[in-house]
């Protein structure tokens, strides 16, 4: 076989590399058993969604979350962590790929036959230097004889595919934070309106008891009991617009935009939105599939199998090929001219036999770590059972909190206005009318706050699921009959 022939098949077969895919998703087995069905409660619904969010009907709401998700810069820093590891699967999957080099070099040589032995006058035997040029096409190859490198690649490629799980559950996780703290400024609005109201009223009655005490028909100390309860009032206030101030300028930080506190002016809120249906939950075991850090935790996993495969065949006998062609001239003319061309194939064969413990240490590392990815597997797999249960659970505990709330807004409203009656007909004593309208304030803040712990804890359902979902809408129409021949 000609020599020029002989380095063209080497190079064909260096370049013919198989292409490396990721391994394969599992769901690892784990001691817990899940129950085929949530203990904490049962969901349904009727209509279908394509974003959660939409589910609460606030029209600011699915806009704000939008810009979060294109302008958030921990999220913009989380897309670049996916590029990198990205380029970091392809650094490892290229040591399956050959290594081609161009050389060219010029060396200048000086000859002296003397130092040889080669003693004697003449010119044919003085001492002489000259000058030599080469070109050069360097191919080397690792023969990927037991699939080491085949495995540290799939491991690369998983773990990039962990990354971009993180950055889907970053997006959901921002996404729910921005819902949140939306529904933060809706609450700090209707508590700010409700403390203005309610110190509005402090002061009128602080002023009809001013009145009466100037007339001498009312002692000092209604009217000191009305003023104190007039500025307890205006430092409420104080504190809901301080909160309100916090909240709005949370969420401008969310949506990347300087915190200024004038979100309002571009979003404005309509309030507390009312809570909507609970979306399916599904089962326990669909969850795995769904939340983006479980997806990232089992990615994490089977990166940590091929790690540990790879560590294993290192063990084992490495082949590497090398190969060069080019030409080798006393004259740059002759650099492209075929008559001066040299070429050099080799191939090495290496077992590594001593290396004080390294490799095997390098096979227990990777052992020990699979282990530790295999334990925050299942500790993430009970923390996500956990925080669905603990949602679902929390609903049906807070929905019983607004019912005893919206009894006691109207029981203490209720008393309110008697007391107040009864003390301008001059029969009532104003501890009580003090008293009532304490309570009936602090009533209707309270049911405000509820309402909102609602809300989030549905966010954090949706978060603890995964996300939104399409409802099904021929489930319950559908003919058990019609999919199964036999019936």
């Amino acid at each position: 076989m000609r020599a020029d022939r002989v380095l063209f098949v080497t190079l064909v077969c260096l370049v013919s590399v198989a292409c490396v895919k990721p391994p394969p998703t599992t769901t690892p087995e784990i001691e817990v058993e899940p129950p085929e069905t949530w203990t904490a409660a049962a969901t349904d619904a009727d209509e279908p969604t394509s974003e959660w969010w939409d589910q609460f009907g606030d029209a600011s709401l699915g806009p704000l979350i939008e810009i979060a998700l294109e302008e958030n810069i921990d999220l913009i820093a989380a897309a670049a962590r996916v590029d990198r590891a990205v380029a970091q699967a392809r650094i490892a999957g290229a040591d399956l790929k050959p290594q081609i080099g161009i050389g060219a070099n010029a060396k200048n040589q000086r000859f002296n036959p003397a130092a040889f032995g080669q003693g004697g006058e003449g010119p044919g035997l003085s001492a002489s230097t000259f000058t030599s040029y080469g070109l050069s096409l360097d191919v080397s190859w690792e023969v990927d004889l037991w699939g080491r490198l085949r495995a540290g690649a799939r491991a690369a490629l998983a773990e990039a595919q962990a990354v971009d799980a993180d950055l889907a559950g970053a997006r959901l996780s921002l996404a729910g934070q921005t819902a949140k703290t939306w529904f933060a400024v809706a609450e700090a609005l209707e508590q700010v309106e409700l403390a203005r109201s309610s110190a509005e009223s402090f002061r009128v009655r602080a002023d009809w008891i001013r009145e009466r005490y100037e007339m001498g028909i009312r002692p000092p100390l209604d009217l000191r009991l009305a003023l104190s309860n007039l500025a307890a009032a205006e430092s409420l206030l104080a504190l809901r617009r301080e909160q309100l101030d916090r909240s709005l300028r949370l969420l401008e930080t969310l949506l990347a935009r300087y915190p200024s506190a004038r979100l309002l002016e571009h979003f404005p809120s309509a309030g507390l939105p009312e809570l909507p249906a609970p979306p399916p939950a599904g089962l326990p075991a669909e969850i795995v599939s769904r939340r983006p850090d479980l997806v990232a935790a089992e990615r994490r996993l089977a990166s940590t199998d091929q790690n540990l495969k790879s560590a294993r065949r290192a063990l084992y006998p490495r082949l590497s090929l090398t190969g060069s062609g080019g030409t080798l001239a006393l004259q740059l003319a002759d650099l492209l001219d075929g008559d001066f061309g040299v070429w050099t194939l080799a191939a090495n064969l290496t077992q590594p036999l001593f290396q004080g413990g390294r490799l095997r240490a390098g096979v227990e590392q990777a052992d020990a770590t699979k282990d530790e990815a295999l334990a925050r597997y299942v500790s993430s797999v009970l923390q996500a059972y956990r925080e669905v249960e603990s949602a679902l659970a929390a609903e049906a505990f807070l929905h019983d909190r607004v019912t005893a709330l919206e009894e006691a807004v109207k029981q203490t409203s209720a008393a309110q206005h008697l007391s107040e009656q009864r003390y301008a007909q001059g029969v009532g004593d104003y501890l009580v009318v003090l008293e009532s309208q304490t309570r009936a304030v602090t009533s209707k803040s309270d049911l405000l706050s509820v309402r909102r712990a609602l809300l989030d804890n549905r966010v954090d359902l949706h978060l603890a699921l995964g996300g939104g979902f399409d409802y099904p809408t021929d489930t319950a129409t559908a003919d058990p009959a019609a999919e199964d021949p036999a019936l």
